[in-house]
């Protein structure tokens, strides 16, 4: 119960990190991504092309130590995100949702079929975990107090941030860009900035749960997860730091405790519908919180 508690609150605040990112892009700057499993799959492919030990079939053998490889996966993140960034950061609302959502999907389809880089459908198995040589239950421990450290960092430095003047001026402009505009803000390159950083920090995301699992393929990334973190953040609260990472946990806890709840109690022949009836669970979750709570567990406050 206790190793399994501990897998729930890794993996719980591995997400959170991701929400945070949302959290800037959209209860912040007001940018709608649509593609966030996007960059969660570029940021654990990432750790897992530099770290991963050396292999007849893959191109790539660099063999980086972990934190080497957890600080170049953020640079390819920020790499991605700033080219996605320009093509798409003059697109809006709707338009923006279906530009990004494409852009994850087609960043799925290289990582099923660029072989050579990704090891393809079946994924590269035998990424380097830190602390494993302390044994199973050491490594799990240790792990889980290195994420739940940079969650508080990336929580920390986000608060300061978004009280400073780049922040204020990213709340202005998703309240009205038109105003910014006038007061001669660079919209562009606050609205570049705050998607880089955001993305950067689902990257990081993805990179952390890479290295905490040991494997990734193109099935750990389904857009399923997009919609996990945005269940996550408008539960929590958008806008929020502390509530994205609340929500994290809330929908998190639902979707890990309700699969238990469905191999364990209901017949075979209703386990196969589990998927389907967790994200039932997290959807009627979501009307609940709209209808009662709009502003989420701590979205109350306007300001962050």
């Amino acid at each position: 119960m206790l190793s399994y508690l501990q897998f729930f609150i890794t993996v719980a605040a591995i997400l959170s990190i991701a929400t945070l990112g949302l959290n800037l892009q959209w209860g912040v700057s007001g940018q709608f991504n649509a593609g966030v499993v996007g960059f969660i799959a570029v940021g654990g492919y990432a750790l897992a092309i530099l770290t991963i030990p050396s292999a007849a079939h893959l191109l790539v053998k660099l063999e980086l130590p972990f934190l080497a490889g957890l600080a170049g996966s953020l640079v390819v993140c920020a790499l991605v995100a700033i080219l996605v960034g320009l093509a798409t950061l003059r697109l809006r609302s709707d338009y923006l949702a279906i530009a990004t959502f494409g852009i994850a999907t087609s960043i799925q389809l290289l990582a099923n079929n660029l072989e050579p880089l990704t090891g393809g459908s079946r994924g590269l198995v035998g990424i380097p975990r830190p602390f494993e040589s302390l044994g199973q239950r050491q490594f799990a421990l240790a792990y889980l107090a290195m994420v739940l450290a940079l969650l508080a960092v990336v929580v920390a430095g986000l608060q300061a941030l978004l009280h400073s003047p780049w922040g204020r001026v990213l709340r202005a402009l998703r309240e009205d860009e038109v105003a910014c505009a006038a007061l001669g803000k660079d919209i562009v390159r606050f609205r570049l900035t705050a998607f880089v950083l955001g993305a950067m920090l689902m990257g990081l995301s993805g990179a952390l749960y890479a290295g905490f699992v040991g494997t990734t393929s193109p099935g750990e990334f389904m857009p399923i997860l997009t919609f996990q973190i945005w269940a996550m953040l408008i539960v929590g609260g958008s806008g929020s730091n502390y509530g994205a990472v609340a929500g994290s946990f809330v929908v998190w806890g639902l979707w890990t405790f309700s699969g238990v709840f469905i191999v364990s109690v209901l017949p075979l022949q209703y386990q196969t519908q589990g998927g389907a009836i967790q994200a039932i669970l997290v959807g009627l979750l979501l009307v609940l919180t709209l209808l009662l709570r709009p502003r989420g567990i701590l979205g109350a406050k306007r300001a962050i």
